[in-house]
Order: structure tokens, then C-alpha cells, then sequence
């Protein structure tokens, strides 16, 4: 089968397209047809020696990716939740590889669901793991209730625009972040604010949020602390380099929060249920060819994504 091999870390020239051989699924364990695909920034951050890299043992060369969806071509032992033939889709094997950046790949039944009818093998891919890492980070601790403040930054992004559409589904009150050029996207997902975080410095948002979604981390995190009620939550996506978030969150009585995506079937089929009553929607700004990976990566480094950059076969 056709793969996309990252030959050593560092630049898009790193990349490859190689003949490699198509597995065979072990217990619990399918192969996938994959018939789309998507870019994550942790695609990027690990494709430069950071990311996945520094979390667990990833040696070059190395098929990356993580988000598929497709068609079951193999079943091993013990997938009898699973058919051949059937359509699915999922965020699979993270924390840890995937090898996904190809045109077979296998999957734990216990990473994936089925994919709703209703929506494209493109968007359901490109929904996977942006959507379960809004879902998770939404649905620890209780969860979101109606009525309560949100704030998500970075609303136009791949997490950020599922989220918004997601804490609104649970009738909150949701604040996005974005640039001033992407004022009218993040409204059109139902947002009731908009902050140009161009113009308006943290300290200068509205407060009083109840939770705070933060896919950016550093010196965001630590700002937005401050637009927390007592007791409110910020969930950050990326992993802090000290202590001093934590430390300022015990200072103003909230709670702070990093956490990492894992994949799992069960909030995989929330996701799914959500996407297929279209009760939320990825956004798709550009579909590229899997043999053209380096320029879905390039483009999603010059930041000018909105929403998701989907990977067709």
C-alpha cells in the first residue's frame, strides 16, 4: 500500500510516499480502507521532534497521522461490534501511533465508531480528533450545564470551532476567540461573542466565565485565569512547562486543567451522534491529496486555517 513516510524529524522535505506492506489485524483489531483523513497540529508539532515525540517513543522513519475515516476490509478475533463492509471513523490509536497517513490502516474496535450516514467520509474524518478532544475536555468533572459562561479561544480553529458549536448544544452562553477576519465564521457557529484577540488583550475580555476551553497554552493560560469566577475551570490542551499555572489557580480559587486526547469508542460515538443529527459540523477550508501531505502541512502552519484541512485518497 501507499505511505507517507517522515524520513527523519525537521521540514516537509523529510516526507516520502513509499510502498509498504498492508498488516494484518490482531485480537480486537481492524483494517481500515481509508478514504479520508485529517491534519491536526499535533501532526505538525511531531513531525518537528516535538508533540507525540516527547510524550512516547517515536523514531523515525515513521508514518504519522491519526484521524481516519473509511471502510473494514479485515476483522481479526473479537470484533463482533464490527462488520466488513461497515463505514467508520475515529481518532485512533493516541497516546501513541497510528501510522494513519496511509491507505490501509489498522485500528482498536475500542478507538472507533461507526460513521453517521448522514455526513461524508470526509468530514467525519475531519471531525475525529477535534471533536473528542472537545468532547473530553468538555465532559470531565461534571461537564457543561446550561446556562453557565464559556470561553473558547482559538473559536475558528480545529478544536475551537467544534467546541463553540458543542458548549452551545448545551445551552451556554459562548464567547470565541479570533482574528478580526474570522469575526463572522466563529458567529455563524452560534457563538453570543466575539473578541478580536488582535485587539483586546487578555486582561481586557469580560470575566466571570464559568469554563475556559484553551487550545494555545503558555502565557494564554496564564492570563486567562483571571477571567474565571470562583470555583470556574480551564481546560488547556497543551502541556504546561512549570508550575505557575497551577500555582496561580490555587492563588484565585479555581481549577486548572491539562489534558491530553485519548482515543476511545464510547466518546467517539458521542462525537458520532452529535455529527450525524448535525447538531455540530466540521468546517473543511481545504481538501488535499494524501500524496500532497506536505502541503496540508505547510498550510496549516501559515495559520490561515479555518477549521479543519481534510486528507483525501
Amino acid at each position: 500500500m501507499r505511505a507517507i513516510v517522515l524520513e527523519q524529524f525537521g521540514s516537509v522535505a523529510n516526507f516520502r510516499e513509499r510502498d509498504v506492506p498492508i498488516g494484518r489485524p490482531g485480537r480486537g483489531q481492524v483494517l481500515i480502507d481509508v478514504a479520508a483523513g485529517s491534519v491536526n497540529p499535533i501532526d505538525i508539532k511531531t513531525r518537528v521532534g516535538r508533540g507525540a515525540a516527547k510524550w512516547f517513543p517515536v523514531i523515525p522513519p515513521v508514518i504519522l497521522g491519526w484521524d481516519i475515516a473509511g471502510k473494514i476490509v479485515n476483522c481479526g478475533p473479537d470484533t463482533d461490534t464490527f462488520s466488513l463492509g461497515e463505514d467508520v471513523f475515529g481518532a485512533i490509536g493516541f497516546p501513541g501511533l497510528a501510522q494513519a497517513n496511509a491507505d490501509y490502516v489498522i485500528a482498536d474496535v475500542a478507538h472507533i465508531a461507526k460513521k453517521p450516514a448522514s455526513i461524508s467520509f470526509e468530514e467525519s474524518a475531519a471531525a475525529a480528533m477535534a471533536g473528542l478532544t472537545a468532547w473530553q475536555a468538555f465532559n470531565q468533572n461534571g461537564g457543561l450545564h446550561a446556562g453557565q459562561k464559556v470561553l473558547v479561544h482559538g473559536a475558528s480553529g480545529g478544536v475551537g470551532h467544534l467546541a463553540v458549536q458543542m458548549a452551545k448544544a448545551c445551552g451556554c452562553h459562548v464567547t470565541g476567540t479570533s482574528s478580526g477576519r474570522n469575526r463572522q465564521f466563529v458567529q455563524s457557529l452560534g457563538a453570543d461573542g466575539h473578541i478580536d484577540y488582535q485587539k483586546t488583550p487578555i486582561p481586557n475580555y469580560p470575566g466571570d466565565f464559568d469554563f475556559i476551553l484553551d487550545p494555545i497554552g503558555g502565557d494564554v493560560t496564564l492570563a486567562s485565569l483571571g477571567l474565571l469566577k470562583q470555583g470556574g475551570h480551564l481546560v488547556t490542551l497543551n502541556p504546561p512547562g512549570d508550575d505557575q499555572a497551577e500555582r496561580k489557580a490555587r492563588e484565585l480559587g479555581v481549577v486548572f486543567q491539562f489534558i491530553l486526547m485519548k482515543s476511545s469508542s464510547s466518546d467517539m460515538e458521542q462525537v458520532a451522534k452529535l455529527l450525524g443529527s448535525r447538531v455540530i459540523s466540521a468546517h473543511i477550508s481545504a481538501s488535499i491529496p494524501l500524496s500532497h501531505l506536505a502541503d496540508a502541512h505547510l498550510l496549516m502552519e501559515s495559520g490561515r486555517t479555518v477549521g479543519k484541512i481534510s486528507l483525501i485518497r
